[in-house]
């Protein structure tokens, strides 16, 4: 009689357990970065978020208030807080995104030692929550300031978001570079910082392009700022044309400043992780 095998066969081996899907790992990664912005950023005192909305509101009360002294209108429309915010609003869309983005890296730097965490993460979560806080200040403003004046204007929302896609553009290219020249050489940030500070006199906040004289035209169409807030006001004015801009010099300049920044980025990013 032949003898029975008791050997004893090997346990099958259990499936380890479902990994959640690679694919949404960028989008979860970005909002907790969002998340940890929005904390860090406007939610250490109560007023965190207030003050995004009075910041811009101070600024062009304090605008309206000197120039209305000297003006009896401004060059365009009845209403100084409408010129004024019509330029003043994407251009502070353009200065705060490229900052915010020159920060990027320093900022996030802990975090991007884990591997599901990547630069790109960091650039994008800023760039949206910056994005977003102006788009809804701005939402802000602008209403008050047409119902509480009598300014006599109908919107042209489509041209003015247009401006304001060229702004966060052009301040999402420049700061993309300036992330890894700030980060690659810190001396950078103050000569920047010195260096743009004419930009505010140099973009169309308290005039329009027409009013200049031929050789400050000619010397500051190069200014991409300029093109942004002239075609942001041809949506705010019906009647003004702005025949100056060009939103394809503006998306060139924007391309180059962004491919260059992202390519030195994303050759060096390791380097820049070590400093």
């Amino acid at each position: 009689m032949a003898a029975r095998d008791t050997t004893t066969l090997p346990p099958i081996p259990t499936p380890p357990p479902a990994q959640p899907s690679r694919r949404w790992r960028m989008p979860r990664t970005i909002v907790a970065l969002i998340l940890r912005e929005m904390a860090t950023t406007y939610g250490r005192s109560p007023g965190g978020y207030l003050w995004a909305v009075l910041e811009p509101a101070m600024a062009l009360a304090v605008l309206t208030t000197a120039f209305s002294l000297v003006l009896k209108t401004p060059s365009l429309g009845n209403s100084f807080p409408l010129f004024y915010a019509s330029a003043y609003l994407p251009f502070t869309l353009f200065n705060d995104i490229s900052n915010t983005m020159a920060r990027a890296i320093r900022f996030s730097r802990p975090l991007l030692n884990y591997p599901a965490v990547t630069f790109i993460d960091a650039l994008i979560a800023r760039f949206v929550l910056t994005t977003m806080t102006h788009l809804v200040v701005g939402l802000l403003i602008l209403t008050a300031i047409l119902g509480l004046m009598d300014t006599h204007t109908l919107l042209n929302v489509p041209r003015i978001l247009e401006g304001v896609a060229l702004a966060a553009v052009l301040g999402l290219s420049v700061g993309v570079l300036n992330c890894y020249l700030m980060t690659s050489f810190p001396i950078w940030e103050s000569a920047w910082s010195i260096a743009t500070r004419p930009l505010f006199l140099m973009s169309g906040i308290f005039y329009i392009y027409e009013d200049l004289p031929l050789l400050a035209r000619e010397i500051l169409w190069w200014n991409p700022l300029m093109h942004i807030t002239g075609i942001t006001r041809t949506g705010v004015y019906s009647t003004y044309q702005a025949d100056y801009t060009s939103v394809l010099y503006v998306l060139t300049i924007s391309g180059i400043t962004l491919l260059t920044g992202l390519l030195l980025l994303y050759r060096y990013n390791r380097d820049l992780m070590e400093r």
